[in-house]
């Protein structure tokens, strides 16, 4: 997707993500904003390429209060490179699920702008989007930062073991499904989100 798509893109994305929130209440953040959150998500400045883990799986009394999630468990991927052609940070998404009453693994991944959005001032998020009308989420962290605040209307879904199976998935957000707090973990965690053996051993690095 052509660079110059990828800013409507996600905010697309992170208005869907946003859910009943309105348009005008989102601004991009100045550069400053989008530096200070980046070092946020990555626990430091990201250098040419970083990786950010947060995990969440659900135990039983967990989903016995909550009879209509359908997520079991999660993993979301953030990850950074810095684009030696004009020397410019790229972060994109992965994120890994499992459903509570099905046994396969699902997956999904996109783009997101390096710029982030606030509503009211008051929580920065970073929009990501799934190519070709595919849905997206919104990416915030806790005060704390160590966990990932997930958001979604809607997004585009493969099964981890047939991505390019034709068939067409999505994971709807339901009255339980619509957001997801994930936990900061060792980057080894999400090692099955990962690309190319050189990402694999970038996350399984310490």
């Amino acid at each position: 997707m052509k660079l110059a798509l990828i800013l409507p893109l996600a905010l697309v994305a992170f208005i869907g993500a946003a859910r009943a929130e309105e348009a005008g209440d989102i601004h991009e953040a100045t550069p400053a904003e989008a530096e200070a959150f980046n070092a946020r998500i990555y626990a430091g400045p990201p250098g040419k390429t970083a990786y950010a883990c947060f995990v969440r799986r659900y135990d039983a009394e967990h989903l016995a209060q909550h009879p209509k999630q359908k997520v079991a468990s999660m993993k979301l991927l953030v990850s950074a490179e810095t684009y030696e052609v004009d020397n410019q940070l790229r972060n994109s998404f992965r994120l890994g699920f499992r459903y509570r009453n099905r046994s396969s693994d699902f997956d999904s991944s996109g783009s997101c702008h390096h710029a982030v959005f606030t509503k009211d001032g008051d929580e920065v998020r970073l929009g990501c989007g799934v190519d070709c009308e595919g849905g997206g989420v919104g990416i915030a962290l806790s005060k704390d930062d160590k966990s990932a605040i997930v958001r979604l209307e809607s997004i585009r879904i493969w099964r981890h073991d047939k991505p390019t199976e034709d068939e067409d998935r999505t994971l709807v957000a339901g009255q339980d499904d619509g957001i997801f707090r994930l936990d900061r973990v060792d980057n080894r965690e999400c090692a099955a989100l990962a690309y190319d053996r050189k990402e694999l051993a970038a996350l399984r690095h310490k």
